[in-house]
């Protein structure tokens, strides 16, 4: 046999063992696949046939304390096209853009996508909705779905929130109980043949979706009006940039009212107000946006200025440096160290005990209970009090304390701290602290969320919130009650008061930073009845124009609304 021949038939027999090799390789694939991937590779081709479209759940609804809805839903519905299922794609283009006032190119571009689903538009009104549907184009969808609705308006709009394209919670309450208030969503499922066109008479596997949980809150509905027709009527007469009121049950830390004026209308939420639209140039969109959802009550801080008195007063009655018969003299002035630190009547208020001083909202006086205290005690009480914290309120967000760290508080940090300046809290952490020292001492949890009903199941769930701990003793507390009776009686509260009615309350107009500009907060803090209280509101009226003094144009606001929601409240 020839050489040429020998190689010949080497060649044949190596090609017929790689051929072998092949085969048995992939039968062996072949037998892998069929017998260990069956299932795997069943379910993908069952995915391939399968259309799969989502069914919205309810969102849960937010009521307020007597079951008034604040929050709601509306039926809305989403348009889309799956194009393999589309007979006459003119027709569809001309309807849909008819219908949906969408312009032709941007539906016909979608409707020649090749793809599983392509969304047309989304929160259609039910009734353009039906229309689309009765007109039965193969290929399009109708879906219903639903839109978040506040009956309302603008109606407490930075504590309530708002819900996005997707129908999640992006600020206050909305977001803040997004897990209770979802649901779940469902979904329908259809058969579709190779070409991705529905099969006719297939089954529909559907799986219903679950509602979510109602919120009930402890907001009242009434009170939120009063208190909102309030801060607007002296937004207007002062030409105020902003008013912020706070009404609290001081016994439990349940919020009755939180109004942040000028409020935002909750379902249109991406237009911006007057006051931040006429702000608008040369800024960014988001951020004016942002600004405009703030809550002030929690989000931004200030200096309290003589409603802070409260503290430091309560803080010397309990560490005992001062009784309500101390006397002390102003001049008008102290001096502390090397600084003058002036009394808001220059001339003086000369001779006066202590509860005189309060009445009279004297820096003076507290700066020498503040210098009796010392930084270690005052600042120990200060942290007592749960000023260095949050409040833990169920609103995101919340800002805390700016305070001096203890090593940089001097005597004269100490004595500006002592009459409210040199420092910032939020109006939340004002009240709420202030609450606490005239319930009798215990530290309340300021919130909203009172319960989460299943409507489904009527299962609820009580949200609870313990007290902090005592802060000061029970003695204290009721020294404190009369004197803060007193200064409304009798002090530079008198404007809050109300006939029929025991009110206690402090007085505060404090100057913004940088001082050279003249600009005020005006504030007043009140609370009835002054022995047992059992509401407390907090007003902060931001640069007003003319008079700015908390006394004269703040406590007549908080003394108008304790005259219309005692009587409601049944007090």
């Amino acid at each position: 046999m020839s050489r040429n021949q020998t190689h010949h038939r080497g060649r044949i027999v190596f090609t017929f063992i790689a051929l072998c090799l092949c085969m048995a390789g992939l039968s062996g694939r072949l037998f892998y696949l069929m017998v260990y991937r069956a299932e795997y590779y069943s379910q993908m081709a069952e995915d391939l046939h399968q259309r799969e479209r989502t069914i919205k759940a309810a969102r849960g609804r937010i009521l307020d304390r007597n079951g008034v809805v604040i929050a709601d839903n509306r039926t809305v519905c989403t348009i889309s096209v799956v194009h393999n299922q589309i007979e006459e794609p003119e027709e569809v283009i001309r309807v849909l853009s008819a219908e949906l006032g969408v312009d032709e190119e941007t539906v016909r571009k979608k409707v020649e996508k090749y793809s599983a689903r392509e969304i047309i538009k989304t929160n259609v009104d039910k009734k353009d909705g039906d229309r689309i549907r009765l007109a039965k184009l193969a290929g399009v969808k109708v879906d219903e779905d639903y839109r978040r609705h506040y009956p309302y308006g603008s109606l407490a709009s930075r504590v309530l929130g708002f819900t996005g394209g997707d129908n999640q919670g992006i600020i206050g309450l909305e977001v803040q109980y997004e897990s209770w208030l979802k649901g779940q969503d469902g979904m329908i499922l259809t058969l579709s043949d190779a070409a991705g066109v529905e099969i006719e008479n297939a089954a529909e596997d559907r799986l219903e979706p679950v509602a979510g949980h109602d919120l009930v809150t402890s907001l009242d509905v009434n009170i939120q009006k009063y208190a909102e027709q309030a801060a607007y009527q002296v937004l207007e007469k002062k030409h105020a940039k902003s008013v912020s009121i706070i009404v609290m049950n001081p016994q439990s830390g349940e919020i009755l009212a939180m109004v942040n004026a000028p409020e935002f209308d909750l379902n249109e939420p991406f237009t911006l107000i007057p006051g931040i639209a006429a702000d608008a140039e040369g800024k960014n969109t988001e951020e004016l946006l942002n600004r405009m959802w703030r809550n002030r009550c929690i989000n931004d801080t200030y200096e309290p200025g003589s409603t802070f008195k409260i503290i430091t007063a309560a803080a010397g009655l309990e560490a005992g440096v001062v009784s309500l018969a101390d006397t002390f003299s102003c001049p008008g002035f102290r001096i502390v160290e090397d600084r003058k630190i002036r009394c808001h009547k220059t001339s003086g208020h000369g001779s006066e005990n202590f509860l005189q001083g309060m009445m009279n909202s004297c820096n003076p006086v507290l700066i020498d209970v503040g210098q009796r205290l010392g930084v270690d005690a005052y600042y120990r009480y200060f942290s007592q009090f749960g000023l260095l914290g949050k409040t833990g309120i169920d609103l995101p967000g919340e800002a805390a304390t700016i305070m001096h760290k203890k090593e940089n508080m001097g005597l004269v940090e100490l004595a500006t701290v002592s009459f409210g300046q040199s420092f910032q809290i939020t109006p939340l952490q004002l009240i709420t602290t202030a609450s606490s020292i005239v319930n009798g001492g215990r530290r309340v949890t300021p919130h909203l969320g009172v319960k989460a009903v299943n409507r489904s199941s009527g299962s609820v769930r009580v949200f609870s919130y313990p007290d902090k701990g005592v802060i000061l003793s029970e003695e204290t507390s009721a020294s404190m009650r009369y004197i803060l009776e007193q200064v409304v009686a009798e002090g530079s509260g008198k404007n809050a008061r109300v006939e029929g009615y025991r009110i206690g309350g402090k007085t505060a107009t404090s100057e913004k930073l940088p001082r050279s500009l003249k600009k005020y907060i005006s504030s007043f803090l009140g609370f009835a009845p002054a022995d047992d209280p059992q509401v407390m509101a907090l007003i902060t009226i931001d640069e007003p124009e003319g008079i700015y003094y908390g006394g004269t144009i703040a406590a007549p606001v908080i003394g108008g609304l304790f005259e219309s929601i005692l009587p409601y409240l049944g007090i």
